[in-house]
């Protein structure tokens, strides 16, 4: 019986790691979701900016 105990008692642990590791990994995913989305936003806003500026850069500033 001791050894049943033992085992149970190792894979609790285990169990308990787990969960905390997955905690970790989700918040890490989480953070890295939204950099994402603000990487997102700002690679719309300089591609505007971009489009914005294409009519004025069609004259060169010597003509």
């Amino acid at each position: 019986m001791d050894s049943l105990t033992k085992r149970l008692d190792e894979l609790e642990i285990r169990a308990s790691y787990q969960d905390r590791l997955l905690e970790e990994l989700n918040a890490v995913v989480t953070d890295c979701n939204l950099r994402i989305d603000q990487l997102t936003r700002q690679n719309r806003q300089l591609q505007d900016m971009v489009k914005n500026l294409g009519g004025s850069l069609d004259e060169s500033p010597d003509e």
